[in-house]
Parts: C-alpha cells; structure tokens; sequence
C-alpha cells in the first residue's frame, strides 16, 4: 500500500483510490451520493482531505456487513460538522444497524428453509409459496403466484 507523506493534506482520487482499495469509479459514485466530497484545483480535479480514507472505510465496511447507503449516508450526516466516524461513532451505529441486520438474517433463514419448495415448482403457483406469498397472507383465499381479483358470482 503506498504511504502518504504527513506534509499532504490531500489526496487525488488516484491516491484515494490506492490507500482506500475503493476503483475510482466507487470513489466518484460515493462522492455523488453525498458519503465523500472533494475540493476542485483550478484544472478542476478533485482534491479530497486526509480524512477521507477512514470515511471511505467506514462506508465500505458498512456495506459488506449489508447497510444500505442511504443509510450510511444518513448516519455520516449525523456527525457534527461533518467529521470524520471514530470508534465510537461506529459501535453507536452498528449497535443500531445490527436490529437491522437481525431481521433481514431472520428473513434470510426462512426463504432458505422454504427455497427447495419454489425450485420443484418452477412457475411459483404453490398454495403457500414464501417467495410470491411471503408469510403466505393470501393462502387461505388463493392459491398461485399472481392475486387475481376474486370474481363475484351473480
């Protein structure tokens, strides 16, 4: 990993990209997003400060353990005056995040459990399939992958 001396303030997005192992197109999309910003030079490169690597790691160790980035973007809007997340920002966030995270795992295990259901089937028309009819909320009512409108009978 190439070091950066101490006297540089700043980073091109090359560097970034280097000390952050983000590709510059991730650096980009997260500055367009709002996770990251950068200063422009007069030949109008981005010029991003030190601190950027530790948010460009907090967003990218957010995302593998699943956060959404309008969530991460929303809890880096959080912190006051724009700082950069520090150890405790982050055991606050992930406290929260992992309820979250809990839920979707939970979810995660019952579409497994029931996954082999909806392969044999292949066109989803089970009475209770989880993927078409998750919780199977119309079971009792109908059966298929499509709700169709129930026909009143004259």
């Amino acid at each position: 990993m190439p070091q950066i001396p101490e006297k540089i303030h700043e980073l091109t997005v090359g560097q970034l990209s280097a000390r952050s192992g983000a590709a510059v197109s991730a650096l980009h999309f997260y500055e367009s997003k709002g996770l990251i910003s950068s200063r422009r030079t007069s030949g109008n490169q981005r010029r991003y400060s030190r601190d950027a690597l530790r948010r460009v790691a907090f967003v990218r160790a957010a995302q593998r353990v699943g956060i959404p980035l309008a969530t991460i973007r929303d809890a880096l809007a959080e912190l006051p005056e724009e700082r950069t997340p520090n150890r405790e920002d982050w055991a606050r966030l992930s406290q929260t995040w992992r309820k979250e995270l809990d839920e979707r795992i939970k979810q995660l295990g019952r579409l497994r459990d029931h996954l082999t259901d909806c392969i044999g089937c292949g066109c989803l028309s089970l009475e209770t399939c989880v993927l078409s009819n998750p919780d199977d909320v119309f079971g009792e009512r109908l059966t298929g992958s499509r709700l169709l409108a129930e026909k009143k009978e004259s």
